[in-house]
């Protein structure tokens, strides 16, 4: 064979070699391609609350909050969480908390379009509300959740009480919120129905209302697995 027909054969030998070689930024084969290098397995969850997921003076505070107790517990199953928690003390679907909030305002703070999961908890503050005006703003709220995040499930946690002398006003307030989730397509969960708190004095604080720092972790031990079912898990 001519040295010229082997370099012409060499040649193209090279230019084939390169043409097969796949860049590194494909990444190895069967790997979930995430342009925006974003952890595809990150469950992006919003809360919206009042006291009890703020804290108080009688506990809850930082560390102590049931909301970083429930990640903490997620993640030791495998969980993975991102959170944006908005809670508002004294704050209701209806009721105006300590900043003028209600819950519509803090879903409008707290909901992202990628979010996997948005969670409402409360509120005792709304006991008082007036049941239609309850029904109008709650069926509002969890739409505005809908309408921010298309693909996200909606769980909503009704209000606890401290004990079994549950006010009539709250049972009523909260068959109205039960109704507003089903219509909603939302899962709900009733705290008064499971009876939190009811048989645990000691998880209340001196004032009579608000939990502990061992309440609250009385509440993610609760809460916790209502927002893992609703999550896939990753190991």
């Amino acid at each position: 064979m001519s040295r010229l027909a082997t370099f012409v054969i060499s040649i193209g030998l090279l230019v084939g070699t390169f043409v097969y070689v796949s860049p590194p930024s494909l990444g190895e084969p069967n790997q979930p391609h995430t342009p925006s290098g974003l952890d595809p397995r990150l469950n992006h969850i919003a809360v919206i609350g009042d006291s009890y997921t703020t804290g108080t003076n009688e506990g809850g505070q930082g560390p102590m909050g049931w909301t970083t107790l429930a990640w903490q517990d997620l993640a030791d199953r495998g969980v993975k969480v991102v959170p944006d928690v908005e809670a508002e003390g004294g704050a209701g679907y209806v009721v105006r908390g300590n900043r003028g909030g209600v819950f519509r305002d803090l879903t409008t703070r707290a909901v992202k379009p990628d979010d996997s999961l948005i969670v409402f908890f409360g509120s005792r503050n709304d006991k008082d509300a007036d049941p239609l005006a309850m029904a109008f703003m709650s069926r509002d709220t969890l739409a505005l959740a809908h309408q921010m995040a298309p693909s996200a499930k909606i769980l909503v946690v009704g209000p606890p009480w401290v004990n079994a002398d549950v006010p009539p006003n709250l049972y009523r307030i909260r068959d109205v919120l039960r109704d507003s989730a089903r219509d909603a397509g939302a899962e709900f969960f009733d705290p008064l129905d499971a009876g939190w708190f009811f048989d645990r004095p000691d998880l209340i604080g001196e004032d009579g209302i608000h939990p502990t720092d061992a309440g609250h972790g009385y509440l993610a031990d609760r809460i916790s697995p209502l927002i893992g079912k609703q999550l896939p898990r990753w190991v």
